[in-house]
């Protein structure tokens, strides 16, 4: 193996989780200048424009056949589609970011069940000692922040947000797995700007407030997210068990409190720092 894959590899997991916490950073500074799914369009909009351009000026294959291109848009429905419109209505109704976390934080033991019924991954006990740890962090982190608000509709939508990343997970290991990151990503992106234009002509006036503090976010999302983070998630999918990186996003939540810290000035209490600490261990035995 090359030196700069290796080491990309060894750094992905550490870079993916810092670049990942800050979905929930952007959404707060972009959300009150647009509405959810308008926002999420022109985000996937801009990314699925600009990996076709660089697919087209590096010359990168593009999928073979209509079923090849299939399995790769119906993954990019779930993985960014139904999971980040799930998130981003959720709270756009009201719920509470630690409760929309907490929720999506089932996903690695939701992805380790699954994977070792579907994939035939062979998941250890200590394995599953780690990713139920993990949840007891996480729950630790985000429990005394859970917030009422949002109703039904709230939990339905992160529900549907949880469903999605999971089953978009396991679906790009088993389809995927020969996946051009740039063509590949071009047609995910492609699918799931037709669903949000569909999501926003229906529900939404389209409206948006062009602020300085909007336009950041916005290239923050479509940069460091969609392009950076999901390339990592993928390159990680493909190099190793669902189930294992799966684990790594129990890590989000405490770093995005650390990163609300910092940056909001919101309380950083012990419970949290326990937290922190309990999620960390369970990631470390999920992951061995």
């Amino acid at each position: 193996m090359p030196v700069s894959r290796s080491w990309l590899l060894a750094a992905a997991p550490a870079l993916f989780v810092v670049l990942w916490s800050t979905g929930f950073i952007g959404a707060k500074f972009g959300l009150p200048y647009a509405e959810p799914f308008t926002f999420l369009l022109l985000r996937i909009g801009a990314v699925t424009l600009i990996l076709a351009a660089a697919a087209l000026i590096l010359r990168a294959p593009w999928p073979r056949n209509a079923r090849e291109t299939g399995h790769f848009a119906l993954s990019g429905l779930l993985v960014h589609g139904g999971y980040l419109a799930g998130v981003f209505a959720a709270i756009a109704q009201g719920m509470g970011a630690g409760t929309v976390s907490l929720i999506v934080g089932l996903q690695p033991l939701l992805t380790a069940a699954l994977a070792a019924a579907l994939l035939n991954e062979r998941i250890r006990a200590r394995q599953w000692g780690g990713l139920v740890l993990g949840l007891a962090g996480v729950a630790l982190v985000v429990g005394q922040k859970l917030s009422a608000t949002g109703g039904i509709a709230g939990i339905v939508l992160a529900a549907v947000a949880l469903l999605s990343i999971t089953a978009g997970t396991l679906y790009q290991k088993r389809f995927c797995g020969a996946m051009n990151l740039l063509t590949g990503g071009t047609v995910q992106y492609a699918a799931t700007s037709l669903l949000l234009a569909t999501l926003a002509l229906a529900f939404e006036t389209m409206h948006v407030v062009w602020t300085l503090p909007f336009v950041l976010a916005l290239g923050w999302l479509i940069l460091a997210l969609s392009v950076g983070a999901i390339f990592l998630l993928f390159l990680m999918i493909r190099e190793g068990q669902a189930a294992r990186v799966a684990s790594l996003f129990y890590l989000t939540p405490p770093v995005t409190a650390v990163m609300a810290w910092a940056l909001f000035g919101e309380a950083l209490p012990p419970t949290v720092l326990a937290g922190f600490a309990v999620v960390a261990l369970g990631v470390f035995l999920a992951r061995r």
